[in-house]
């Protein structure tokens, strides 16, 4: 498919004063007079100018271009950087068009292994990014980063308030596991929250994320796809929201959620939702920090290690006798990154299954199992399983 006809063009006012040569935009691919080819592409970003998803925070159709005038001139990081930028999106007749819009190029993209960047546009978009994993015949363990729970299912609810909820009752199920970081109690419906413990998805408010954000990796390492509501962040750091919320993460830790997230192997897909440059300082703050995210995605992208072959000598093997059942919990250490895995046994005979049995761990769940106590991950994940 020509992707031409869903794009368009980025203006050349944005890049074309950049002299410096070890800026960012000097290694990227630019759909400028023609579209790039994204073939042999391992990241390619694009934006999308949609907001009609969204009552509360008009504006944020405009923000893909923000970013880039930021991100293009951050200096280029150590990786090969083999990027391309397809432009921006053309919105559908309607909404839902746009979903499908969204979704057709993440499937074309993720078909040919290239993971696709998104800059949003509101929040609900990340539905279109979710229905890229449609036909690719695998669970999806889904990353969602916000200040909201967005599980609304009333009618006077935009799309915005309820895309969570949307993609946990999509036809054909392929959603394995939700995780959600850096909601705010004060903000959410308990009732919610216990929605998602009820279906073994896991949330962690921005308390327990801050108190140790090391522990985060793991459920961040366990993700296909990630999804980025700027409200997460605190106004301080990022007024560029209509819901810009005066606590939340710092944009230092948003970096490093990212930096998390570049460096995961199996995650194919992020996107970046709900900034609005009319609500931004004059020095575009937002932009920056987004933009600076980013940065550190790629960068983790680029320091990617191949850990999958639990088999291999670069792991070590502890296995670790139970006086409950299970009997024997198994755990993998990788010699070169520390990073540990735990192996969750179950009966299912699919392949679809096979990927989701050895889940990302910490040190402290090892702690736990040689403690004689089954980490909550092992049980959640069994929970799913069976």
């Amino acid at each position: 498919m020509d992707l031409t006809i869903l794009f368009s063009p980025i203006d050349e006012s944005i890049y074309q004063d950049i002299d410096d040569p070890s800026a960012l935009v000097k290694s990227i691919r630019i759909f400028g007079d023609k579209m790039p080819d994204y073939s042999n592409a391992q990241i390619a970003i694009f934006g999308i100018n949609e907001a009609r998803g969204t009552t509360s925070n008009k504006g944020c159709e405009h923000g893909a271009d923000e970013i880039r005038k930021k991100l293009y001139r951050l200096k280029r990081g150590t990786g090969k950087n083999n990027i391309v930028d397809l432009g921006n999106l053309n919105p559908g007749i309607d909404l839902d068009e746009t979903y499908v819009r969204v979704s057709e190029v993440c499937r074309i993209l993720l078909e040919k292994n290239v993971l696709p960047l998104l800059l949003g546009g509101s929040h609900d978009l990340d539905y279109g990014q979710y229905k890229g994993y449609e036909e690719m015949d695998k669970l999806v363990n889904l990353l969602n980063v916000d200040a909201y729970l967005d599980l609304d299912d009333s009618e006077r609810a935009d799309a915005t308030t309820k895309h969570i909820n949307k993609i946990l009752l999509h036809e054909p199920n392929y959603l394995f596991g939700y995780t959600h970081l850096a909601h705010q109690t004060y903000l959410i419906d308990p009732t919610s929250v216990a929605i998602l413990e009820k279906l073994y998805f896991e949330a962690y408010r921005v308390g327990h994320l801050r108190s140790n954000l090391a522990e985060m990796e793991p459920a961040i390492r366990n993700a296909d796809m990630a999804s980025f509501d700027i409200t997460a962040i605190k106004s301080a750091d990022a007024p560029g929201n209509a819901n810009a919320q005066p606590f939340g993460l710092t944009g230092e830790e948003a970096c490093q959620i990212c930096w998390y997230a570049g460096t995961t192997e199996k995650l194919s897909s992020i996107g970046f939702y709900e900034y609005n440059p009319s609500l931004d300082d004059v020095q575009k703050k937002t932009a920056s920090v987004i933009a600076t995210m980013i940065w550190y995605f790629i960068e983790g992208f680029y320091h990617r290690k191949s850990e999958q072959n639990f088999k291999s000598n670069d792991f070590l093997k502890y296995t670790v006798s139970m006086p409950v059942e299970p009997e024997i919990l198994t755990f993998y250490k990788s010699k070169f990154t520390e990073k540990w895995w735990m192996e969750v046994n179950h009966h299912r005979t699919s392949d679809r299954y096979a990927r989701a049995s050895i889940v990302p761990c910490s040190y402290k769940d090892y702690q736990t199992a040689t403690g004689g106590d089954v980490p909550e991950r092992y049980i959640s994940t069994l929970s799913k399983l069976i």
